[in-house]
């Protein structure tokens, strides 16, 4: 069942340390989350294989990094549309007081798709159609729009400021210096990973839904008159995408996802340009290689009601969880909304020169919500019924330990050269992350090692001490194999990286 496997994910996450609850011992406020020891780790690694992936190894355009501020000032946030536009409905309950967000409430009590309807139309929608309380069966009330950003205020003289809601702000506010700094010509992208904030109204499903929040984002900035796309579009043209039209959304039973190749996509008039379809095809290469098997992707273009005014296009990509269709990366055609307004409420001119004529770019924007991506991991790698115990089959470049070092028993030669191995490995230069275990049977240890992800298993027994070798258990079929001691390194590095060289 469904509720069954999101549990047993939860439970996972809580007793081996993937994440829980922040401030969990005052039963602190829904919505935030602490990653534990495991849970960080494999954050850091998806983080640094998105890098590789995104910014390290694209040729076809420069991508810049940078590292932008938590806070933003008002009159920023005022100028991008987010002071008085970045609002969700919302109703309270006359019986118990609970607070429900409307559209969300809506879709799941009747299954009906409202997401961008103003406050009335929902309003009437709860009229005619009785939606009430889910918590109690108490009559809504109160409808109003709910701000979504966390206010602050600065220094002694109080002037207002937000936790930023999107990373994407930083980028565009710093156009004009990493154009001028980099000698950035067009096409160029400016990526960034860093927290976001969102006030939201009920968050729920663990760290699906949060209001503090990891993106790792980027903005591709190019010239609107060229018409052309990355240099590289031809490698990924042919990467088949599944697309959830705005045609079959509008069937009763919500459409199916067509199959197209990527360059199909642009030429059909689906998806507006090749940057965007660009994307939509590595994304596809990037999620089959955590494990996300194509079947479980789609992309759904909203629908006009739930797209920005200024969008030329939004397609998010969707994975398939057991309680339904959820997005993980936001892409989305800007135009050149955001630097038109931020040049408009600065007086800065955010053009740039492009082979002598002067633009303002287009922007096209993946956006990976890093909380939701680390969810999706988990729940395509739980297996059980495999062994006596549930397993993690993490991707090996993802999993947070890639090998344990385990002494067959409690002696203290074993113990000693066990921890000797240990030791050496943890000082290597290599990214390969290990750990130590001599606790209860070398069968307990093995089951721990597969529900925390760990790739291999490295047990020394008897014969180590005698010829300098070692078994080495595969976590996902578990064969094993013996090798030398000065082999190891190398085995693991290769072990965690094969495959994955493009």
């Amino acid at each position: 069942m469904p509720e069954q496997l999101a549990e047993s994910i939860v439970q996972l996450a809580l007793r081996r340390g993937f994440f829980n609850p922040t401030a969990e011992i005052y039963r602190g406020p829904a919505g935030f989350y602490d990653l534990g020891p495991l849970g960080t780790l494999m954050k850091l690694n998806l983080i640094n294989y998105w890098l590789d992936t995104f910014v390290k190894r694209e040729t076809s355009f420069e991508v810049y990094l940078i590292d932008g501020s938590l806070i933003l000032p008002y009159e920023a946030l005022k100028a991008s549309g987010h002071v008085d536009k970045f609002t969700d409905p919302k109703a309270e309950c006359v019986k118990c007081g609970r607070i429900h967000r409307l559209d969300q409430l809506i879709e799941e009590t009747l299954g009906l798709k409202v997401e961008g309807k103003g406050i009335e139309d929902l309003q009437e929608i709860v009229k005619v159609q009785g939606v009430r309380c889910p918590n109690c069966g108490g009559e809504l009330t109160g409808f109003k729009e709910h701000h979504l950003m966390f206010k602050l205020s600065i220094g002694g003289g109080g002037e207002a400021a937000f936790l930023r809601p999107e990373t994407a702000q930083n980028i565009f506010l710093n156009f004009k210096r990493i154009a001028y700094a980099m000698r950035a010509k067009l096409p160029f992208a400016v990526a960034q990973v860093g927290k976001s904030f969102r006030n939201e109204i009920s968050p729920r499903q663990s760290i699906i839904r949060l209001r503090e929040f990891s993106q790792m984002e980027i903005e591709v900035f190019f010239s609107p008159i060229r018409g052309d796309g990355p240099s590289k579009f031809e490698d990924v043209g042919d990467t088949v995408i599944r697309v959830l039209t705005r045609e079959e959304q509008k069937r009763g039973d919500g459409g199916e996802a067509i199959e197209l190749r990527a360059r199909d996509a642009v030429e059909e008039g689906i998806v507006p340009n090749k940057f965007l379809a660009y994307y939509l095809a590595k994304e596809v290469r990037f999620f089959q290689s955590l494990g996300i098997p194509p079947e479980n992707m789609r992309f759904r273009h909203l629908l006009p009601e739930e797209t920005p005014h200024y969008s030329g296009g939004n397609f998010d990509l969707e994975v398939k969880f057991s309680f339904g269709w959820k997005e993980v990366v936001g892409n989305a055609y800007r135009r050149d909304y955001d630097l038109t307004v931020h040049s408009k409420h600065s007086g800065e001119d955010l053009s740039i020169d492009d082979n002598g004529v002067k633009i303002v770019p287009h922007v096209v924007e993946p956006s990976f919500g890093v909380e939701r991506i680390l969810y999706a991991i988990l729940e395509h790698s739980y297996r059980e019924g495999v062994r006596e115990w549930p397993i993690l089959m993490l991707p090996r470049i993802i999993s947070p330990i890639k090998a344990a070092i385990l002494p067959l028993l409690d002696r203290t030669a074993l113990v000693a050269k066990a921890w000797e191995i240990y030791t050496w490995l943890r000082a290597s230069r290599l990214p390969i992350y290990t750990v130590y275990d001599d606790r209860g049977s070398i069968g307990r240890r093995y089951a721990r090692a597969d529900e925390a992800g760990v790739n291999l298993c490295v047990t020394i027994d008897h014969q180590t001490l005698q010829d300098n070798t070692v078994t080495v258990r595969d976590r996902d079929t578990t064969s094993q194999i013996r090798v030398k001691i000065d082999e190891l390194e190398e085995l693991i590095f290769n072990d965690t990286y094969r495959g994955l060289e493009q």
